[in-house]
């Protein structure tokens, strides 16, 4: 945490808003772990949490949308010959695709917190051509609930920031789970409680 921390004393915001922009271009930044402490420094009341929500917001959604555009004009076989180069391996590119052929437009949300998989899930949009409005409204949504999570998570929980993201580590598949199946009833509930009533009558 104290480089993360020697970061936020030399530039301030702009590490939420370029680190998590690069972050998403694919280049190896900690978004986790650099949302929840500047989190807890705005609970010590050295950063704005607003101000903090506002630019790692912009900074995850411009850095999406860069994705989608760029796997949308350049195709697989260019992510494939020169993905390599910055972390775009073929194994995340396999490992996308068969959560994009189970979960759909579902994985763009969710995609944020599946380590090794929200760092292509752009380029993989674009690469099949998902209508831009759409993913548009999916990943915006969801990219503000990805930073409001981790920064809030931080202001209320930030002297405890290395042990929590240790549980986090041991139990990140456990809350994936829940995500996804609370997400898939809310999702699903009017289907769900037609059925419950054709039973019932």
């Amino acid at each position: 945490m104290e480089w993360i921390h020697e970061l936020f004393q030399q530039y301030g915001y702009y590490v939420v808003l370029v680190g998590l922009l690069l972050e998403y271009i694919a280049l190896p930044f900690p978004g986790e772990p650099t949302l929840a402490y500047a989190g807890f420094l705005s609970h010590q009341g050295d950063l704005s949490l607003p101000i903090l929500i506002m630019l790692s917001f912009i900074g995850t959604s411009v850095g999406m949308t860069f994705q989608y555009f760029l796997g949308n004009k350049l195709g697989m076989p260019f992510i494939q010959k020169y993905g390599k180069y910055v972390f775009l391996t073929q194994k995340k590119i396999d490992v996308t695709k068969m959560w994009f052929d189970t979960y759909g437009y579902f994985l763009i949300f969710i995609a944020f917190f599946i380590p090794g998989v929200r760092h292509f899930t752009g380029y993989f949009a674009g690469i099949i051509n998902l209508p831009f409005r759409r993913f548009a409204m999916t990943i915006y949504s969801g990219a503000l609930f990805w930073v409001s999570f981790f920064l809030i998570g931080g202001y209320w929980l930030g002297e405890n920031l290395e042990e929590i993201f240790q549980i986090l580590g041991q139990h990140i598949w456990k809350i994936l789970f829940g995500i996804i199946i609370i997400t898939l009833l809310t999702r699903f509930r009017k289907n769900i409680k037609h059925m419950i009533l054709k039973r019932i009558n």
